[in-house]
């Protein structure tokens, strides 16, 4: 459903609006609707009402949360590439955050209501933080400096085009004086943009596509051959598939802090970006219970653990290279609207995953 609304809310549509007004507008909104569905929480409401409300609620949090992610990705891309690692590594902390109160929750037998209570309220703490955290941004010398060196990036182009246009024979002066009038910012084309992005675009696409149409429509049916009924079945699908996970994807997207290898401009990138492709059979090889089709070849949950490791790590490190490598292949004034671009093709990817793990689903 995000993909839809980072359609409906294209690069173009959204940076019309004042950046401020689009992250600090919608951490806003999403932290009204997470507080609304905390107290609801406590309050006994009719099914038909409650279920009206959650899908309102839902549409505005996809909504909005489409602008926040293509705003943020936007603003990471007029910085340094080493500043989208702290967006992606910090996506990789939630998900690792959910699974171990999942666990917590189980170990603990409290009431489902008491859990989703704690859920909720912890989601506006953390999203009243991060307005905290966007309202002190500005202030800081860094981002400060940044911002006014993209600006003044974009006047120099602008220098630039009128230094050329006094050139000109004074018959052609006039009516070119007029059009540069009308522009009062440098021009920027989405499509020349995506054509120096598009191997990054792609690529980010691909591998969400392989990893949500992997995990967790096959990697939860997996069944454990070691445990016998004991605590180790009971717990082996939360810490072995969704702990693992987004430890070990949260491991790759912070390594790019330190690490960047291959370059942006290096053919490995996609090539390994590519051969994520063999985690779909292994996967599908794995004890999944029901099959119909096809014979289990790693049967022991040994298996199921390494290959979840190194498909965990590999989804998180090679995201974010790409979510990195994207804005810096285009002009600095370009940057944020290279980065909305990157944000489209990761919802993309999470849209195309989530429609064909249904077939890999049933070839099994």
């Amino acid at each position: 459903m995000t993909f839809y609304f980072s359609l409906l809310f294209s690069p173009c549509a959204c940076l019309r609006i004042p950046q401020k007004l689009r992250i600090s507008g919608s951490l806003t909104v999403i932290f009204v609707v997470f507080l609304l569905t905390a107290i609801l929480v406590r309050v006994d409401v009719a099914p038909l009402p409650f279920f009206t409300l959650t899908m309102i609620k839902i549409i505005c949090i996809n909504s909005f949360g489409a602008i926040l992610q293509g705003s943020l990705f936007g603003l990471a891309g007029m910085l340094p590439a080493s500043y989208t690692t702290p967006i992606m590594s910090g996506q990789g902390l939630a998900g690792t955050f959910a699974a171990f109160s999942m666990i917590c929750a189980l170990a603990s037998g409290s009431a489902l209501q008491d859990s989703a209570f704690g859920y909720f309220i912890t989601a506006c703490v953390v999203i009243l933080l991060a307005i905290m955290s966007y309202l002190i941004l500005p202030r800081m010398e860094f981002f400060q400096y940044y911002m006014e060196n993209n600006g003044s990036r974009a006047a120099a182009d602008e220098e630039n085009k009128m230094d050329l246009l006094k050139k000109e024979s004074p018959a052609e002066k006039r009516p070119v004086v007029s059009l540069t009038e009308d522009e009062a910012k440098p021009s920027v084309s989405v499509f020349n943009i995506f054509k120096q992005i598009w191997v990054m675009a792609l690529s980010v696409c691909f591998i969400f596509t392989v990893t949500i149409g992997t995990f967790p429509a096959v990697t939860v049916e997996v069944k454990s051959t070691v445990a016998d009924g004991g605590a180790w079945d009971t717990y082996f699908i939360p810490v072995s598939c969704f702990l693992l996970f987004n430890l070990m994807d949260w491991a790759g997207r912070s390594l790019t802090a330190v690490c960047m290898w291959p370059g942006k401009d290096s053919i490995w990138l996609p090539v390994l970006v590519g051969l994520r492709v063999v985690f779909i059979p292994l996967f599908m090889l794995c004890n999944v219970q029901p099959r119909h089709y096809l014979p289990v070849l790693f049967a022991h949950d040994a298996w199921y653990i390494i290959f979840m490791i190194f498909f965990s790590f590999s989804n998180g490190y090679l995201a974010s290279l790409c979510m990195c490598f994207g804005p810096k292949k285009v002009p600095q004034h370009e940057a944020e609207t290279a980065g909305a671009i990157m944000a489209f093709f990761l919802s993309l990817g999470l849209a195309l995953g989530a429609a064909v793990s249904f077939a890999f689903r049933a070839m099994i």
